[in-house]
């Protein structure tokens, strides 16, 4: 046969194919008002099993794997097409809905923020944009922040999540595992190192340099051409340059922003040592209450699947149904339970999109767990 006889034979059976998925989808209409009038969950996982045990069972074995992939995605768009003729609402649904209503329209200029560091940490700058007055208190690690957070010492919190050279600060992302909190902004900042040392000092007297594992990535070029020099990574790119002031030693230097220099005494001896000049690093601003302010246009979250073939893609599904834009997926080693992640999706959508408010009704039955981190927009 000739390729377009081919081509005609399956534009015949496709059409046939549609027809067939339009009565499918009809049926589950059907179904759907039956679940509906009789308060039954959508989500039959028992029926589901069996149906997809019976079609790989009468499926031709050398198509039997893909048998599996098609009728398992028909079975997650048809419970789609059913939750949004069902249109209930859940818990987590009506509080996003009293969150936007209760939220006031502008962001707070003034607020206790809880800040990873010290004086000059970048974190610090992130924060100072997104407020004029903020009251700044510095806690010595990430774990700090979030726990200011959950024990109300400080209504926000700021954390670094990812760079666009040296990727997510994994840290953070496993912190999140641990951890009750609600995104409420977020913002990228433009980031720069300098090498800081002592006034008068010479790059040549300087034998270590010290700063944080994301800065020392992020410089990785300017560091490999300096010969002899050791690179010691420490919790925060203003506290090497605070160490560096209260040093003794001539010959030790710091990356770190150049806004540290009046906090600290020292000066630049290389300006915009980083690999890339377009370095951004996103932090975001958390909150112990959901706050969903005007204009929140980003919503992340975070679950756990089923440890079996084809959880990921089946979950993935749905937002392609639903039209969701997906940008960014990272994923975390769970603690204790080998070879299982939890997984971290931020979705590029408005908090008022229906589409969002289906999604998230029916993600917690898809899921092990679930936990909404908020919806917010961010800040350039």
């Amino acid at each position: 046969m000739k390729i377009e006889d081919c081509r005609k034979q399956i534009d015949s059976i496709d059409k046939e194919l549609l027809n067939l998925f339009s009565e499918r989808m009809d049926v589950s209409a059907a179904i759907a008002q039956f679940k509906k009038a009789n308060n039954i969950p959508v989500l039959d996982l028992k029926r589901e099993k069996e149906k997809i045990n019976s079609v790989v069972e009468n499926s031709p074995e050398n198509i039997r794997d893909y048998s599996y992939l098609l009728f398992s995605l028909i079975m997650e768009l048809s419970r789609s097409y059913q939750n949004r003729l069902i249109h209930h609402t859940t818990e987590l649904t009506d509080k996003i809905q009293a969150a936007i209503e209760n939220t006031p329209k502008l962001f707070p200029d003034r607020a206790s923020v809880a800040c990873q560091g010290v004086e000059g940490a970048n974190s610090q700058f992130a924060c100072e944009k997104l407020m004029r007055n903020a009251n700044i208190m510095f806690f010595s690690d990430f774990k700090s922040v979030f726990s200011a957070i959950e024990k109300g010492l400080c209504r926000y919190g700021i954390i670094p999540v990812e760079n666009s050279y040296a990727g997510s600060v994994n840290s953070v992302y496993d912190l999140m595992i641990n951890h009750h909190f609600n995104i409420v902004r977020s913002i990228r900042i433009k980031i720069e190192h300098n090498l800081l040392a002592k006034p008068g000092t010479k790059i040549e007297d300087i034998k270590e340099i010290y700063s944080h594992e994301q800065a020392i990535a992020q410089s990785s070029e300017f560091l490999s051409s300096l010969k002899g020099v050791r690179v010691i990574p420490c919790e925060n790119t203003a506290s090497a340059a605070k160490m560096v002031s209260e040093s003794d030693r001539p010959d030790i230097a710091a990356l770190a922003s150049k806004q540290c220099t009046k906090y600290y005494g020292l000066e630049s001896i290389r300006d915009s040592v980083q690999n890339n000049d377009n370095n951004y690093t996103r932090f975001i601003c958390i909150s112990k209450n959901m706050e969903i302010y005007p204009g929140a246009d980003k919503t992340s979250i975070m679950l756990t699947l089923p440890h079996e073939q084809g959880s990921l893609y089946k979950l993935l599904s749905r937002f392609y149904a639903l039209g969701i834009n997906l940008n960014k997926l990272e994923s975390r080693p769970l603690p204790g339970r080998e070879f299982e992640f939890m997984f971290y999706f931020d979705l590029d959508t408005p908090v008022y999109s229906p589409e969002l408010i289906q999604l998230l009704g029916e993600l917690p039955d898809a899921c092990e767990s679930f936990n909404y981190l908020g919806s917010y927009s961010e800040v350039f």
